[in-house]
Formats: C-alpha cells, structure tokens, sequence
C-alpha cells in the first residue's frame, strides 16, 4: 500500500467513526475548506458552509435508526469507495424502510475535498413515484425522520383508536400535510394508511391481549375502531396468521 492510500485511509476510517459515533463536529472537522458535497438524490450541490445543517438533518437519531455498511471502504491512491445503508426499525414495516447509498470521496491535504453521493429506496420505487417526493418537499432525510415521527405516534398516543381517525388527521397531528403522508405509507412502506392503520389497531389489541388473556378479541376489536366484525377478522388474520378463536387457544396454551 503506498503512502497516499495508506494516508486517505485513515482520514476514511475517521469520517467513518465520527458518523458511527454520531460525532457532528469530528465529521465537520475532517471537511476541506474548499469542500464540494454533490447529493444526487436531492439534486444538491453543497460547500462547506452548506454542512452543518445538511449533516444534522441526515445524522441517526438514535441506534435504531442506524447506519451499516454493506461493503468494505475501499481506498486508492486519494479516492474512497463508501457504501452503506440507512436502516430504520419499524414495528410494522422495518423491511421497507431503509435507504442505501454510496459515496465517492477524494482526500486532499488529509481533508475530504470532494463527495459524490448516491441514493435510492432500498425498495425499488419508478422514478416518477422519486420525482413526486422530491415535489413533496421529501429528501432521504426528511423520509426517515417522518419514518420515526409516525413510530412514535402509534407508539404512544391511542386517539387512532377512535372510528373515525383518517389520514388527514394523522398528517396534521404529526405535522405534515397530507399528500407526504400518503407518499411515505405507499411509496415508502408499501401499505395503504388503512392497512397501516389497522396494523396498529391488531397490534394494541394483541398487547391488551397478554396483560389480560380473560379479554373477548370481539369486546376489544370496538374498542380498537374497528366497526365490523369481519373486517377485524380478516385483519386480524393477515396480521397473526391465525383467527382470534386460534390465537386465544394458543395464548391460553402458553400461559397454562
């Protein structure tokens, strides 16, 4: 390995620290002063003054919200070869919400000078349904933060319980307008907002379930905002794979 390889992998292993450890100013520190940052899934061109609001956006927010690399960095001469995915860990559909990307990085005087990202939806999505979001106001970034604020929603209020909680109200309770809502459920998760809705209704009846296995699925499928019995059925169902008279058998075996 020659002394220019040897000296940008280690300014490569840093940059790739700093964001595992979600260290903002390390990140900053290792960008040249001349920095050109070129994102072609936003179709932005960025310069140094550009990153500190561009990298707090895009930082993970938590361990579940976490990025892995799907390949080993590869170095050579002043270039690097990053890539990586940007994985979210949802209840109901962790599998479809991840984006993966790869960098072309070239290093000058042991600073990043220059940066080519790429990015798509790890679920394959037409280019017309990515040139809707990016009319919507939706960058990658935005998308996984509205991935964590609709988690955290259905996570800890229960007012899509009531019978007529719509996608309307979902959009302005969270603080996104309609249209981005629905793009994220279709086009990012795959689930119509009733499929996803109904998801979460099974999933709190289930929980209610374990504490108290005394409870009739039928009582709580109203409690749940369900208006017929056979749309809970089969929602219930696709969810468990089982009915609830099948369901209950197996958690009374369980328990016993």
């Amino acid at each position: 390995m020659d002394q220019v390889t040897r000296r940008t992998r280690a300014v490569i292993t840093r940059y790739h620290k700093a964001w595992v450890e979600r260290d903002i100013e390390a990140i900053l520190a290792l960008y040249h002063p001349e920095l050109e940052y070129y994102d072609f899934f936003n179709n932005l061109q960025l310069s140094y003054a550009d990153m500190a609001d561009y990298i707090r956006t895009g930082m993970p927010r938590s361990e579940e919200h976490r990025l892995e690399h799907i390949d080993r960095i590869r170095v050579d001469g002043d270039t690097a070869f990053i890539q990586y995915c940007s994985r979210l860990s949802l209840r109901r559909s962790s599998r479809l919400a991840s984006f993966r990307a790869s960098e072309a990085v070239t290093v000058k005087n042991d600073l990043i000078w220059r940066v080519h990202e790429y990015a798509t939806m790890v679920r394959d999505t037409p280019m017309g349904r990515q040139n809707q979001g990016q009319r919507l106001g939706l960058s990658k970034q935005h998308l996984s933060i509205m991935l964590l604020d609709l988690e955290q929603f259905f996570s800890s209020r229960t007012t899509f319980l009531e019978p007529g909680f719509d996608l309307t109200r979902l959009a302005e309770t969270i603080g996104y307008t309609r249209n981005q809502m629905s793009y994220l459920l279709n086009q990012v998760l795959g689930l119509s907002f009733y499929q996803y809705l109904s998801q979460a209704r099974i999933d709190w009846m289930l929980e209610r379930l374990k504490e108290n296995p005394a409870l009739r699925p039928d009582d709580l499928a109203f409690m749940a905002g369900f208006n017929s019995l056979s749309v809970f059925y089969r929602c219930f169902r696709e969810r468990t794979g089982m009915s609830p008279k099948a369901y209950m058998k197996q958690l009374a075996s369980k328990n016993s």
